[in-house]
């Protein structure tokens, strides 16, 4: 969870092959795997680098424990690149102390874009435009968090 100085939460649009053509764009905050021999910390530090180009930060709190969903039936072997029927996070909140400039979706030449826009949202935001299968997590990332965006 990227958090600037308002307490506004850092979240990008991505538009999946699996979602259909008529279907609203998917809005979430950064997330990735971990490498082996890769530290939780560090992933998240990578992943965020990888995805918006931020390197500006502050850790600030870890959510100790595992969270993690399923994929509903009707998505197994579609989502996640077919590999995978959920996923098992670790998550970081941390305050952005750059400026919007250092934000880029291309953050590296040649990668491909994880997200197609982005934008600044309250937290009040964020459960309803995570996708409903990924909602518990972003109820416990928040209330996990709360005390650092309010």
């Amino acid at each position: 969870m990227l958090i600037n100085g308002c307490g506004e939460v850092w979240i990008g649009q991505r538009r999946p092959r699996w979602i259909p053509a008529d279907a609203d764009s998917i809005w979430q905050m950064p997330q990735g795997g971990i490498l082996p021999g890769e530290e939780p910390v560090e992933a998240a530090l990578r992943e965020l680098k990888e995805e918006t180009g931020v390197t500006s930060v502050e850790v600030l709190a870890e959510i100790s424990r595992w969270l993690t969903y399923r994929l509903p039936p009707h998505l197994l072997g579609i989502a996640l690149k077919g590999r995978y029927a959920g996923q098992r996070q670790r998550w970081f909140a941390m305050r952005f102390l750059g400026d919007n400039s250092e934000i880029t979706l291309v953050p590296q030449p040649g990668i491909k874009p994880e997200f197609g826009a982005w934008r600044w949202a309250a937290v009040d935001e964020l459960v309803e435009l995570a996708l409903p299968f990924k909602r518990p997590v972003y109820e416990a990332v928040i209330s996990e968090f709360a005390t650092l965006t309010g």
